[in-house]
């Protein structure tokens, strides 16, 4: 089930700038010698997922023998979305599947339902004695920190976890972590090029994750390099816990329309099945929609019609590459910076004028040669 993910005509490596766990306070940025994922270009379509199943699910297994050297056994825990969220639980469940197929691993995964559950649900793959634990989401930072101390002979992946490396980080403990900022400048700009009315719109999560609130901000900052006088409007699910703040998809269609009803042309849903509700609700509309994460133009096949592109955190490749040098022995410490960029424009690639691909392609290679800044802090100030 090894899949080739690619972006269109274009992936971005950059160091990651992220708050350590806990608060979202800025943190300084990785050191040199951290691990980073090797850039590529493909610029072909991706491949759609497979949809999680009933089989695959929801504890350690009571019969495999996990201690056994010749059972390498890889536990997925996601935060309180779902696995099946479409976007980035899925795409890290994804990278353990590939690791089921590709190296013979015994993959399971438990889906949080209550944040006290955390250091419970990490625990349980701990000890049936998994040899590689991922954990999904900022949220997880703490539980999975004190859990690599607890389980030392563990490989833990942090997925959106950056870890602060001017204090020890345990050697079994690796964040894995993107530019989103850079993600979000590349759909802002696309934003900006294709909005008639001059108004843009992003849908997300709580800004108190770090990535998201540096997708937003990188999604204003994008459509300002285009033109400063275009509206952007970006709303935050802050007024609800973490239970819901990234599976409220009635939320964000809700919060999508009336941007829509307020002259608003292009959406950005960045947030789980949150963002979900919005990009739908966009394309219901017969408003631009942008995705995020993964390639949502396979994951919401509803959507597809008026998907203009998403905002892309090669997620599952990434999350598959440490699982790999765990089992090889190759297993990094501290931050492995994955890839990031924008998906192909499907459907809607006859719309899109071939100037603004050129320039799309022009502010990628500014984003990568550091002649364009995206001027987003590493966290909330």
């Amino acid at each position: 089930m090894k899949k080739i993910y690619t972006l269109f005509a274009l992936v971005l490596v950059a160091s990651m700038l992220l708050a350590a766990c806990g608060a979202p306070a800025a943190t300084p940025a990785p050191v040199a010698t951290e691990a980073a994922a090797a850039a590529t270009v493909a610029p072909a379509d991706t491949a759609a997922p497979a949809e999680p199943t009933a089989t695959t699910a929801a504890a350690a297994p009571a019969t495999d023998d996990c201690k056994s050297p010749d059972l390498f056994c890889v536990g997925v825990v996601t935060d309180v979305g779902k696995i099946d969220d479409k976007s980035f639980n899925q795409s890290a469940w994804e990278g353990a599947k590939q690791a089921e197929t590709d190296l013979g691993a015994k993959v399971q995964y438990i889906e949080t339902t209550d944040a006290k559950d955390y250091d419970k649900n990490i625990s349980t793959f701990g000890d049936a004695n998994y040899d590689v634990i991922v954990t999904i989401g900022f949220a997880l930072g703490e539980a999975t920190a004190k859990a690599a101390a607890t389980y030392p002979d563990i490989k833990f992946i942090g997925v959106d976890q950056f870890q602060d490396t001017t204090k020890p980080v345990p050697a079994n403990l690796v964040g894995l972590v993107f530019p989103e900022d850079q993600a979000g400048f590349l759909v802002g700009a696309l934003a900006a090029q294709m909005t008639k009315t001059k108004k843009i719109g992003g849908v997300f999560g709580t800004d108190a994750v770090p990535p998201v609130w540096r997708y937003g901000e990188g999604y204003k900052a994008g459509a300002a390099y285009i033109d400063p006088t275009v509206e952007v409007t970006a709303v935050y699910h802050n007024d609800v816990g973490f239970d819901k703040t990234f599976s409220d998809p009635e939320w964000g269609a809700t919060t999508a329309n009336g941007m829509i009803d307020k002259g608003v042309d292009v959406i950005f849903g960045g947030g789980g099945k949150t963002g979900n509700g919005a990009v739908i609700a966009a394309a219901q509309r017969n408003v631009y929609a942008i995705g995020v994460d993964s390639d949502q133009y396979f994951t919401l096949p509803e959507a597809q019609k008026m998907l203009l592109s998403s905002a892309m955190k090669l997620i599952t490749p990434g999350v598959f590459d440490l699982i790999k040098m765990a089992k090889e022995g190759t297993f990094p410490s501290g931050n492995y910076v994955g890839q990031a960029g924008y998906a192909p424009y499907h459907d809607l690639d006859s719309v899109v004028p071939d100037a603004v691909k050129a320039k799309m392609q022009e502010i990628f290679k500014g984003l990568l040669d550091g002649s364009i800044k995206t001027g987003v802090s590493p966290a909330k100030p």
